[in-house]
């Protein structure tokens, strides 16, 4: 008898109403999620704040975060800056490489300083129970109660280390040789230019490098006609020195 009246219900039930419900869910869940999102207010507890803040640590060092909150970012830039100026890249893969360098090195900074920052909180923290009057005694059984305990985390930044200085390595090697597979054709290139230039000089015509493909101003063809100029003249001096 249950089941008859319930049936009969689901079948008076109007095409207006199941397009109503059908049109609620997703709003309905939008204001559920908000709703959640008002109770979502992170770690209360002394051990999850601990496991939270060691994943920012963790993506720190393994992800695509480069500056932390804690980090100067001007400090960054200047740092970034030096090795533009050091290697002065041309194209997006040079630049890439230098940027790939640069952030490798800020990031090694990162993990020496917290090896020091932990080592001191630990040797600050443990101080208090070593008995001994004597400093260097002290500090010694601090730091070595700081390592016995924070030994996983000792060893992480280590194995993270040896991983961004082997990146380091490799991505200088890489950038010095696509550098200079590019000076050597440049040289090559502006050589040629420089022969070009010298005929016209020689016949008095104007030249546009641009018209053979050569990316050189007239001011750099014209200094390497003064180079060669000078080696030729210092070679010819030298074949006649006694």
């Amino acid at each position: 008898m249950v089941f008859d009246v319930q049936k009969e219900k689901l079948m008076n039930t109007t095409t207006d109403e199941i397009q109503t419900n059908n049109e609620s869910p997703a709003t309905d869940r939008a204001a559920i999620n908000r709703a959640n999102s008002q109770h979502s207010t992170g770690p209360r507890t002394a051990a999850g704040k601990q496991r939270s803040s060691l994943n920012a640590l963790r993506h720190g060092l393994t992800g695509q975060i480069i500056v932390l909150p804690s980090d100067d970012l001007i400090a960054y830039e200047r740092h970034c800056k030096g090795f533009f100026l050091e290697y002065q890249p041309k194209a997006d893969t040079e630049r890439f490489l230098v940027q790939t360098i640069a952030d490798t090195t800020w990031r090694l900074y990162r993990i020496a300083g917290l090896e020091n920052n932990l080592l001191t909180l630990g040797i600050t923290e443990h101080e208090a129970s070593v008995d001994t009057d004597h400093p260097q005694v002290l500090t010694g059984l601090a730091m070595a109660k700081t390592y016995r305990e924070q030994s996983h985390v000792l060893a992480n930044l280590g194995m993270h280390g040896q991983r961004l200085a082997r990146l380091f390595k490799e991505t200088l090697k890489q950038l010095r040789e696509i550098q200079a597979e590019r000076r050597s054709l440049e040289k090559e290139q502006l050589k040629n230019a420089a022969v070009i230039m010298e005929l016209h000089n020689d016949k008095g015509l104007p030249y546009d490098p641009a018209q053979d493909g050569f990316v050189f101003s007239p001011a750099e063809i014209n200094t390497c006609i003064q180079q060669n100029h000078r080696l030729t003249q210092a070679r010819r001096a030298d074949c006649h020195r006694p």
